[in-house]
């Protein structure tokens, strides 16, 4: 490494880390908990004003959701964190996270406690408000460097990646236009491997609408909705390949055992590992809900889509893999990646074109669980990767 970019690693390894991990995991933020984003984002937004150039908080976009009555409704989101630096350098970069967690107000899992020496369990501490640590403390590190000049970035903390990104999508599309490249900093795995190639991912809500009658007295006057549903999810669940993961998760509907049952929800994740898999699976769907639809002699309507696209490793994200690589050799660590099952905000940023690596952030496991916890040490680890790798794309100009 240069003398420069020794420099620029000290002050990544001495930023103030784990107490912003403490700090900002001890506010809830789930989803849902519009209170304690905004509080989340407050903190935020001081930590990141450090920085140069403006810290603004972004309107989320209306989210549609179907109710368990069939009745399509808007969700609020919070608002999303986003700063930009640098418009006019000739090298653009892209770092998102997110604020939110899978932990609402209700869920008994609120406190931080020390598990082991150097690991922290607590709700969002791997997942990930030590990534929202680790994105300060490289971009601190790297505008302590004379290489700086040469890079712009945006900063993007969306509130809702735990819930599909719906709020965010365009805000990410529009951030990612034209980028060099993109890091985002879900956790590693516990071992340090990154995720490399990931599926896509859909959530569909097919409402099915039937007629009532008397279950006793002329139930063949009747248009069981529930049995159709319930008839679809298994011809769903026949079309998982192995270039698509299908489950059928949830029936809503129903009513007194003496009721024909007049209307159902069936809600359905789809994960397809191509584009080609995910447009065959999208046909096969409206396949499925037209002969249910007919020979159920219903009425089904579709609700959602693919909000995440699938994630290949094209030959740009594999350099930037390698440049990743490259870069934790010089500090003495051992990068490898994996395919894995899971999608993220990587997924949109790929689907822009733009080579993107996903899993910068801290090691840490058991995320989405009352066990989840973040390994310490890998916070500064992680931050001089992620300044090395932004110092190098800067003094390269590329990937």
């Amino acid at each position: 490494m240069t003398t420069t970019e020794r420099a620029a690693l000290e002050h990544a390894a001495d930023a103030p880390m784990l107490a912003q991990v403490e700090r900002w995991a001890a506010v809830n933020s789930g989803t849902g908990n519009l209170a304690g984003l905004k509080a989340v984002a407050s903190q935020l937004a001081d930590a990141f004003a450090a920085l140069p150039g403006e810290v603004r908080l972004v309107a989320p976009d209306p989210v549609e959701s179907v109710d368990a009555a069939g009745q399509v409704n808007i969700i609020q989101r919070g608002d999303h964190l986003h700063l930009r630096v640098r418009p006019e350098a000739p090298v653009q970069l892209l770092l998102t996270g997110h604020m939110d967690t899978v932990f609402g107000a209700d869920h008994p899992f609120q406190t931080l406690k020390w598990l082991d020496d150097g690991v922290l369990n607590g709700p969002g501490t791997a997942d990930m408000k030590g990534g929202i640590a680790v994105i300060l403390a490289a971009l601190t590190a790297l505008e302590r460097s004379p290489l700086a000049a040469r890079v712009g970035y945006d900063v993007l903390i969306n509130s809702d990646e735990e819930t599909g990104s719906h709020a965010s999508a365009a805000l990410i599309a529009e951030l990612a236009r034209g980028k060099t490249a993109a890091l985002t900093y879900e956790p590693a795995l516990p071992d340090g491997t990154l995720a490399g190639a990931r599926p896509g991912s859909g959530n569909f809500s097919v409402i099915v609408h039937g007629r009532s009658a008397h279950a006793g007295r002329n139930p063949d006057d009747g248009r069981n909705a529930l049995l159709a549903a319930a008839d679809l999810a298994l011809r769903l669940a026949q079309l998982k390949s192995p270039s698509l993961k299908v489950n059928p998760a949830k029936i809503d509907g129903g009513g007194p055992n003496n009721v024909v049952p007049d209307s159902a929800i069936l809600r359905v994740n789809m994960r397809p590992s191509t584009r080609e898999a995910m447009g065959e699976a999208e046909n096969a769907l409206r396949a499925a809900v037209t002969a249910v639809s007919r020979e159920h002699d219903v009425h089904c309507h579709i609700h959602g889509g693919f909000n995440r696209p699938p994630k290949p490793l094209d030959p740009a994200a594999t350099r930037l893999f390698e440049l990743v690589r490259s870069c934790g050799a010089a500090l003495g660590i051992d990068i490898a990646w994996k395919a894995t099952g899971g999608v993220c905000d990587g997924n949109n940023i790929a689907a822009c074109g733009i080579p993107v690596v996903d899993t910068m952030g801290p090691r840490g496991g058991a995320i989405h669980s009352s066990d989840e916890y973040l390994i310490v040490d890998s916070l500064a680890e992680r931050a001089q990767l992620s300044a090395l790798t932004m110092l190098r794309i800067a003094e390269r100009g590329t990937v």
